[in-house]
């Protein structure tokens, strides 16, 4: 039933969009436990509907940094807002080049790379295990912490890799105060959710249909909501240095994916 694959998929992506697990990986994997046609991820509509849910929640929950960060730059003054601005562009610099010039290959990574996805969700654990330990400090974001950080955000492309896991895990591993990584790294998502929504729409591939309407709106709802729980725990996880738990998880999930393709794929 499409209504279910469509909420299906749109629990998988709220929580692991912002959860260091990996929504990309997840999806891979979700493929092959529901059969490769039985969930809609394959649907550009969909995926813009998707985005857009990861960019609303985002929005949502911080509300109140976007609203600061809005006033000031209408003040049209080198203030912090202004920086703060600066450093989320830098930040995006490296995925928008990964997307503009290596989208085919990017795309030929997806679909079936199950041994992959593996791979890279024990690398997400890795990086989790050593953010987790990593020292509290009060530093904030640098021009060049925000590049270093980007990158590892054009990394996180890969399906395995959460983006989540690596800006954040970024972040501390350059000892920058928790909460602030928690907050740089989902915020600087929402410009380039936005582009991709935006380069998807102007692309003139999208295909609607009617019969599809309540599968989209039962996608968006499900992962709107669960999206905003996740994001909210994600932040107190990350403040409280509680990752090694998904650590744990995610190295489980690839082992046993790297398993499984290796004996039956």
């Amino acid at each position: 039933m499409e209504w279910l694959n469509a909420l299906i998929l749109g629990i998988i992506q709220g929580l692991t969009e912002f959860l260091p697990v990996s929504s990309s990986g997840h999806l891979e994997i979700a493929k092959f436990v529901l059969g490769d046609n039985s969930l809609p991820e394959d649907s550009l509509l969909m995926t813009v509907v998707l985005h857009a849910a990861t960019a609303l929640r985002t929005i949502l929950v911080f509300r109140k940094d976007i609203l600061e960060i809005t006033r000031g730059l209408f003040q049209f003054k080198w203030n912090e807002e202004t920086i703060f601005s600066l450093k989320i562009v830098v930040s995006m610099i490296p995925a928008a080049i990964v997307g503009l010039f290596y989208n085919d290959l990017i795309e030929s990574l997806f679909g079936g790379q199950l041994l992959l996805v593996g791979a890279m969700l024990v690398v997400t654990a890795i990086l989790l295990l050593f953010a987790d330990h990593a020292k509290t400090t009060n530093k904030k974001v640098s021009y060049f912490d925000a590049l270093i950080i980007g990158i590892a955000q054009a990394i996180a492309i890969l399906p395995g890799i959460s983006r989540s896991g690596a800006t954040i895990s970024t972040s501390v591993l350059l000892k920058i105060d928790r909460s602030k990584a928690a907050r740089f790294s989902f915020l600087m998502v929402v410009p380039l959710i936005l582009g991709k929504m935006a380069q998807d729409i102007m692309g003139g591939e999208i295909n609607y249909e009617s019969n599809v309407l309540v599968p989209l709106i039962i996608g968006f709802i499900a992962a709107f909501i669960t999206g905003v729980l996740a994001c909210t725990w994600m932040i107190k996880l990350v403040k409280n240095a509680k990752l090694s738990y998904f650590a744990i998880y995610c190295a489980v999930a690839g082992i046993a994916a790297v398993i499984y393709s290796l004996i039956f794929i």
